[in-house]
C-alpha cells in the first residue's frame, strides 16, 4: 500500500530536498543565502579603528608639554650667544672647573645618600617588621604619609633642631653658658647628606616592609630553634629576601638624590654646588642660558641612564 505523500508548500524547501544546482556547479546561492533584509540577515561589522589612532592624543599631549620644551633646551644648548649652531657651549662648560666640581659633588652626595638610606632603611624596616613594640603599625602607616612630605619641610625641621639658633645649640648654650653651640654643619656637605638621608630613607623602607610582610615567619622560628644567632638569621634568611627591594629602592633613591634641588637650597650650603644648583646659577644669576642648558642636558642624560638602570634592576629582581 503506497504511503500518502505529504503536501509541500510552494516556495518553502524541505530539509531533505536536494539543493538545486546552476549549470551543474556548486549550490544555488539563493538556496543557501537568506534573503537580504530578512530576520537572519548578517550584520555588517563596522570598520575597526587602528590601535595607533588611540595613541595619538596622549602622544601629542606628551610632545606638547614635555618633548617640545626638552627639544628647546637641547636646541639652546647648541646655540651660542654669537649665533648659529655650534658645540662650543659644551666645550666651554666641560672645560670649566665649576662644572667638574658640581658633577663630582652631585655624584658623591647621591652615592653617599643612597648608601646611608640603604643601611638605615634596612635596620629600621627590620625593627618595625620583626620587633614587636607598641605603636608599630602606626609607625608603618606613618612611613606612607612621610612619602608625601616635600623635601624642604624636612630641611626646615633639621634647621629648627641643628641650626645656629636651633634647639640643640640653644640647649648647649643654656647648660654651658657658651656664646654659641657646637652644631654648625647644616651649611656644609655633611648637612646636605644628613638631610637627604633623612628624607629619602622612607623610600627604601616602603618596599622593604612590603618584602618583609611576605617572609614566612616559620623560617625565622626554624633558624632560631636550630641555634642560629640573630646576626646569622639576618645574613642568611632576611637579607636574601630583602635584596630585590633593596636594589629597587636604592636605584630609585639614587635617581632622586641626583636631581635634588630643594634640600641643597634650603640648607643654605653656599659651598655645595650640585648640577641642579649649577643650572639655577647659570640661568638665573648669570643669565648664561646656553651653559645652563648644557648642564641641564647632562643632568637629564645621567638621570635617564640611571632610571633605565632602575627599571632593568626592578624587572630582574621582580620588585
Amino acid at each position: 500500500m503506497a504511503s500518502a505523500a505529504h503536501p509541500v508548500t510552494p516556495g518553502i524547501r524541505t530539509a531533505t530536498a536536494p539543493l538545486r544546482r546552476t549549470g551543474g556547479e556548486g549550490p544555488d546561492p539563493s538556496a543557501t543565502t537568506p534573503p537580504a533584509g530578512g530576520p537572519q540577515a548578517p550584520v555588517r561589522a563596522g570598520r575597526r579603528v587602528p590601535r595607533f589612532v588611540w595613541a595619538l592624543p596622549p602622544v601629542a599631549l606628551l610632545a606638547l608639554v614635555f618633548l617640545y620644551p626638552l627639544a628647546l633646551v637641547v636646541q639652546q644648548s647648541v646655540s651660542p650667544d654669537e649665533g648659529g649652531t655650534s658645540l662650543a657651549p659644551y666645550g666651554d662648560v666641560f672645560a670649566s672647573e665649576s662644572f667638574r666640581s658640581a658633577l663630582t659633588t652631585t655624584v658623591w652626595l647621591a652615592v653617599g645618600s643612597t648608601a646611608g638610606c640603604l643601611v638605615l632603611g634596612f635596620v629600621l624596616a627590620m625593627v618595625i617588621a620583626f620587633v614587636p613594640f607598641p605603636g608599630g603599625r602606626a609607625v608603618a602607616k606613618f612611613i606612607d604619609v612621610f612619602l608625601s612630605f616635600p623635601s624642604f619641610l624636612i630641611t626646615l625641621a633639621l634647621l629648627f633642631i641643628y641650626g645656629n639658633a636651633g634647639l640643640a645649640n640653644g640647649l648647649w648654650t643654656d647648660i654651658t653658658g657658651a656664646s654659641s653651640g657646637p652644631f654648625d654643619f647644616l651649611t656644609t656637605p655633611w648637612g646636605v647628606l644628613l638631610a637627604e638621608i633623612t628624607y629619602f630613607t622612607p623610600f627604601v623602607m616602603r618596599p622593604l616592609l612590603a618584602a618583609f610582610s611576605q617572609l614566612d615567619s616559620a623560617q625565622l622560628e626554624v633558624a632560631s630553634s636550630l641555634g642560629a644567632k640573630p646576626a646569622r638569621i639576618v645574613r642568611q634568611v632576611i637579607l636574601p629576601e630583602a635584596l630585590p627591594a633593596l636594589a629597587a629602592g636604592g636605584s630609585l633613591v639614587l635617581v632622586m638624590c641626583l636631581n635634588e634641588f630643594g634640600i641643597v637650597l634650603f640648607t643654605g650650603a653656599k659651598g655645595v654646588t650640585t648640577l641642579p644648583m649649577l643650572v639655577y646659577s647659570k640661568a638665573i644669576l648669570e643669565s648664561d642660558y646656553p651653559a645652563a642648558c648644557v648642564v641641564a642636558v647632562v643632568n637629564i642624560a645621567i638621570s635617564v641612564g640611571l632610571y633605565s638602570l632602575y627599571r632593568m634592576v626592578s624587572r630582574r629582581v621582580g620588585a
